[in-house]
Parts: structure tokens; C-alpha cells; sequence
């Protein structure tokens, strides 16, 4: 008899949801066969069995918790083993480990000695003397937080701070308790109301991508002076483009879109523009500019948004950035992103082009300080060469961190984008 145990699923993830269970005692399982699902905070994902054999014992149920190491189930039979792939990021020195990324999710940046920029430790001294003691992982929560762990009291082994004291600390402030400056409100006026008062009503509870999305997106609302600049692009030409490319497709993997466009032209101007793929550091003192360009996806499922990373944009064509889409779309949707799929964004494009809508305001997704939001496009009619002609327009929007970004770097980061969409060979 052997047991299957629940990989290492990424670095500071110490224990996961069981959303559902997909075996029962008895059944026949091959190898790879997925056996349960589980939500980390920022996606659903099944974990599939490392052996093959009859399942002789489930030692989960739906709706518990579970950490790496603990057995799932056990099965017999003379299965073939697999070697479990470890996909935690190797670790990070903490004088080298930026401020990490959120929904997106995405990790802290690598800063090698090339890098201009660096961002000072982390303070160690408490304002009374105390040693702050705190792995990697729990100072970069705090860090995505905004929560200084000088002020935070360890209940770990000689005072060590873990990640649930800086949650009740955050709760603290949040409740009322903060020092210096108003609490945060954790409920709008009204939402406590008992709603059946008026008529029948019915509670469904949030998944935890959403829960978890939700307070994110507070986060970064709260903390983040969001400024949005709206454009617009001609991209008649562009659209021919897709249409004759999409006709000539012949790479089922393949979904011919616009968006592979979008890409490539913000990583030229990423390029261009190096303080748009950059992240102020944990003192909010110093910004660190990113040498990579990874571009970050908000993809539409139905346990709600996740944001998987295109690794190294700026070095992939229209087709393997097209192809690379198509593949993490699926996985999100299929619930089969890792962790890793989800790390290390540096700028993030939400396109709700396909569902309609003519402008919106994403919300920044930090430690990113810009995010591009595209809306659907539309004929409308421009006077050119001395007439009114049909051309297809496109709207999208540029929401920034203004604590990086002036309103003038902004205009120029939308205009330049709307000239390569309108000169598409410039993008190729």
C-alpha cells in the first residue's frame, strides 16, 4: 500500500482548500489521474495521483483543509511511481527580494547585479530594541500589505512573526485600531442590513478565488492614488490583419486574436518606457525597474478572475505569443494553473472586448503600477483625406500608480499604443 501526499505547491502556501474530491474507495486510478481539487488564494487546481492502483483508503472530504506532506489517499497495487516535480521558486536572499506580486498574483522580481536600482533591507530592529524575526515569505505578505512588522507582536518561538499574526494585525487596523491615521472600513453602510425583510432572498458564499480577489482589489484601491487615461486606436488595418491570419490558421492550437498584438506593442513600450515596468519597494522609497517583461492575462472563469503570466513576452512572435494564450486560457479555465503560471508579472492587460463595453477602470495590480484595459471595439465614422470613412475603433484605458507615474508619461504610454495598433508593422 502506498500513499499519495500533497506536493509542495509554492513558496509560503502552507495549507489549501479541498474544493472537491474526485475518487472514492474502490475505484481503479492511472497515473496522472487528478484526485482532488484544491484553491490556494490564487486559483483552483487538481492535484493528480503520483501512482496508479485501487484506492483503498480517502483520507479527505470536501470542504477541509490540507497541507503539503499530508496523505490524500492510499492506494495498492503495483503501480509505477513518478517523481513528484518541485515547482517552488528556489529561495530569495531577503536583501535582493523586491516587493512581491498579488492575484497575479506574481513573485518577487530578481535583482542581479546589473539591476541600477536596489532596495534597502527590510528594517530588523523593532522601535523598542526587539529583533524583528520573520521568514522571506512572511515579510513579503507583509509587504504586500503595506503592514510594517515593527509594529507587529510574534506569537512564534522567540517572538517570530508569522503570517497569521500580521492577518490579525491587519485586522486590527482595519477593526479601528490603527495607529495614527482613520481605520479602513470593512463594511459599506447598509451591507449588514437583513435583506429577507423585504422578500425572499438566498446566500451563496464566495469561493476563495473571489474572497481573496475581493480583498486584493480593496487593497490595492486603498492604497494605491489610481488616475485612468482613456484612448482610442484605429485599427481597421489590424483587424484585416487577424481575419486573414485567422482564415489561413491551420494551428488548431492556435486562437488568432487581437490580443498577441496588444502584447507585443506594450513590451515595446515597456521597452521605451522602463518606469511602466517597475515596482516602488517595500519602503515606498526607491523603484525597482525590471529588466524582463512578463505580461499578465486577466482571464474570465467560473470560479472567478486569475491572472496567468506570459514569461519573456518581448522575446516571443505574434504566433507563440498567440499559442501561449491559448494554452493558459484553457488551464484557467480548466482549473490546471500552478502557481508558477501565475508568478512574476510586471504590467497586466484585461481585455473585455469579446464581452462588450465601451470604457472601464481596472484596478492597478500591485506591485505592478499600470494596467491596460481594453474595450470592445466599433465602426464609427472619421473624417479622412477630405470625407467620413468607416474605420474600426478601438477604446481602451490606462489605469496607473500616480506615486510612479505622471499624467504626462501616461498620455504618451496611450498615444504611442494606439499609433503601433494603428501601424501594426511596426509591431511585427
Amino acid at each position: 500500500m502506498a500513499d499519495i501526499r500533497l506536493p509542495e505547491l509554492g513558496e509560503g502556501i502552507t495549507s489549501v482548500d479541498i474544493s472537491d474530491v474526485l475518487v472514492a474507495q474502490g475505484d481503479v486510478i492511472k497515473l496522472d489521474d487528478p484526485i482532488i481539487v484544491v484553491e490556494t488564494e490564487k486559483a483552483s487546481m487538481e492535484i493528480p495521483t503520483t501512482e496508479s492502483g485501487t484506492v483503498e483508503n480517502v483520507q479527505v472530504e470536501k470542504g477541509g483543509t490540507i497541507s503539503p506532506g499530508d496523505v490524500i489517499i492510499s492506494i495498492s497495487g503495483d503501480g509505477v511511481q513518478t517523481e513528484v516535480v518541485d515547482k517552488t521558486p528556489p529561495p530569495i536572499e531577503e536583501t535582493t527580494d523586491p516587493q512581491n506580486e498579488v492575484k497575479s498574483e506574481t513573485p518577487a522580481p530578481y535583482i542581479t547585479a546589473a539591476t541600477s536600482v536596489e532596495k534597502p533591507p527590510i528594517p530588523t530592529t523593532s522601535e523598542i530594541g526587539k529583533p524583528v524575526l520573520a521568514s522571506p515569505s512572511v515579510r513579503r505578505f507583509a509587504r504586500e500589505l503595506g503592514c510594517d512588522l515593527k509594529l507587529v507582536n510574534g506569537s512564534g518561538p522567540k517572538g517570530r512573526i508569522t503570517q497569521e499574526d500580521v492577518q490579525e494585525y491587519i485586522k486590527y487596523r482595519l477593526a479601528g485600531g490603527a495607529l495614527g491615521g482613520p481605520a479602513l472600513p470593512i463594511i459599506a453602510p447598509g451591507q449588514d442590513l437583513d435583506f429577507s425583510k423585504w422578500g425572499e432572498v438566498e446566500i451563496q458564499p464566495l469561493n476563495k478565488i473571489k474572497k481573496i480577489t475581493g480583498k486584493r482589489l480593496q487593497q490595492a484601491w486603498q492604497a494605491i492614488p489610481h488616475v485612468t487615461q482613456f484612448d482610442k486606436a484605429d485599427i481597421t488595418k489590424l483587424d484585416k490583419l487577424r481575419l486573414h491570419l485567422k482564415k489561413v490558421n491551420k494551428d488548431k492550437s492556435v486562437k488568432v486574436s487581437l490580443l498577441p498584438f496588444f502584447i507585443k506593442a506594450v513590451c515595446i513600450l515597456l521597452k521605451e518606457m522602463p518606469q511602466f515596468n517597475s515596482s516602488l519597494d517595500g519602503s515606498n522609497e526607491n523603484i525597482v525597474l525590471k529588466k524582463y517583461i512578463n505580461i499578465g492575462i486577466a482571464v474570465d472563469t467560473p470560479n472567478g478572475l486569475v491572472v496567468p503570466v506570459i514569461k519573456n513576452a518581448n522575446e516571443k512572435s505574434i504566433k507563440e505569443l498567440a499559442r501561449g494564450l491559448t494554452t493558459l486560457s484553457g488551464k484557467a479555465r480548466d482549473k490546471k494553473l500552478l502557481p508558477a503560471d501565475m508568478e512574476g508579472g510586471c504590467f497586466t492587460i484585461s481585455s473585455l472586448g469579446g464581452i462588450g463595453g465601451t470604457y472601464f477602470t481596472p484596478i492597478v495590480n500591485p506591485p505592478e503600477v499600470a494596467i491596460l484595459g481594453i474595450s470592445r471595439s466599433a465602426d464609427e465614422p472619421v473624417f479622412m483625406e477630405g470625407k467620413f470613412r468607416k474605420r474600426l475603433i478601438l477604446p481602451f484605458a490606462l489605469s496607473y500608480d500616480h506615486r510612479v507615474i505622471d499624467g504626462a508619461d501616461a498620455a504618451r504610454f496611450t498615444k504611442n499604443f494606439g499609433h503601433l495598433l494603428s501601424n501594426f508593422e511596426e509591431i511585427t
